[in-house]
């Protein structure tokens, strides 16, 4: 890949075009009070959201960028973790821009991965009603998916991301050197949403990732960057043909109806939400091939492909078919009382359609033994 990649999400509307660039170059974190001064947004101060795992590895960096470039940063920590993603921290934050006088023009930069960004994002989209929000990915996870296409929020205690808004980052920097630090099950967990736009959008890119287990595994850089690239690229041009989720973006929730509710079941403590995933994204092509409309072998290559990961692909034990039904009714694309999910026909080719309370029960009943 070359030093810097560009990559458009091209939005629009009526009275303001709100497109903007995804940046992928490393060492860009030491680079972005200069890119904000570029995009207008260096006067004055600026809040960053972080949390103290992320805090301790690059705020420093991130803050002396910013004031070399003039811009005074406010640092708001949130606890680590899902179990923190609600509105009680939202209130928080709000707290204490508000005591700092933050204005309108002061922009929120997410440092962190996707829980920092979702929570971020919301703070930006409802502090004085809206105010400049970017990201700074630093997990693999949200340089791949979370970081683009707007969507904010926060869990509530009957499931996931039900509290949020649609509001669109003014830039994305990705740094794929800030990946050096991440362990290795929030490494592993970031590849889930990785093979998760392979198995919907583009063979090539499935089998590429097939072809390059272990360099992925081992963060080589060739091989990271080209999957940030395809899965950004990916993501922008399905955004940008559908913002706000009115149709071809609910495909980007394949595996995620079940994963959503298996993550509500387990409190936000068991699972990273790409663990969770792609045990969603097994039970969603199992789904798919009870309901005839692909084949068991699809279903066997990807489970496959997420086990060679060391990513978990089955339900576990201790919830049972009830739970998880009842759970999947508060999906946000159940419509009209009916389950709706992202069912799979072949690599590269999904599609919306609601499925019956028994058909969940059947294909359950169903499902082969793990591949592992």
């Amino acid at each position: 890949m070359a030093s810097e990649r560009k990559i458009d999400v091209e939005l629009g509307g009526r009275n303001l075009d709100r497109s903007y660039v995804i940046t992928i170059e490393r060492g860009i974190l030491d680079k972005i009070g200069g890119r904000l001064v570029e995009l207008g947004l260096g006067s004055g101060r600026c809040a960053v959201i972080t949390n103290p795992t992320v805090g301790g590895l690059y705020l420093e960096r991130l803050t002396a960028s910013l004031e070399a470039a003039g811009i005074t940063p406010v640092v708001v920590d949130i606890p680590d973790g899902e179990s923190y993603k609600n509105l009680e921290e939202i209130s928080r934050v709000y707290d204490r821009l508000l005591s700092e006088r933050l204005e309108r023009d002061s922009p929120v930069i997410a440092l962190g991965g996707g829980v920092i960004g979702d929570m971020a994002g919301y703070v930006a989209a409802t502090y004085l009603r809206g105010v400049p929000f970017i990201q700074v990915p630093t997990t693999l996870l949200a340089q791949v998916d979370s970081s683009v296409g707007g969507k904010t929020g926060v869990n509530h205690a009957l499931g996931k991301n039900l509290i949020g808004a649609f509001y669109q980052p003014r830039a994305v920097y990705i740094d794929p050197d800030l990946l050096s630090t991440l362990e290795g099950r929030e490494q592993r967990a970031g590849l889930g949403e990785v093979i998760k736009h392979g198995v919907i959008w583009d063979d090539s890119f499935l089998s590429f990732i097939e072809d390059n287990v272990e360099e992925l595994l081992a963060l080589n850089p060739d091989a990271v960057a080209s999957a940030i690239d395809c899965s950004c690229t990916i993501k922008a041009g399905i955004v940008g043909e559908d913002e706000r989720e009115a149709g071809l973006r609910a495909i980007l929730n394949f595996g995620h109806t079940f994963g959503h509710a298996i993550e509500a079941l387990t409190h936000y403590k068991e699972y990273r939400h790409g663990e969770a995933l792609a045990i969603g994204m097994v039970m969603a092509a199992d789904l798919s091939a009870a309901l005839g409309l692909a084949d068991a072998a699809l279903a066997r290559r990807i489970e496959k492909l997420l086990a060679a990961f060391d990513l978990p692909t089955r339900l576990p034990e201790g919830i049972s078919v009830d739970e998880l039904i009842a759970t999947l009714h508060l999906d946000k694309k159940v419509k009209n009382g009916s389950i709706r999910f992202i069912l799979i026909e072949q690599a590269g080719k999904v599609v919306l359609r609601a499925v019956s309370e028994q058909e969940i029960r059947d294909s359950l009943g169903a499902a082969p033994p793990s591949v592992k």
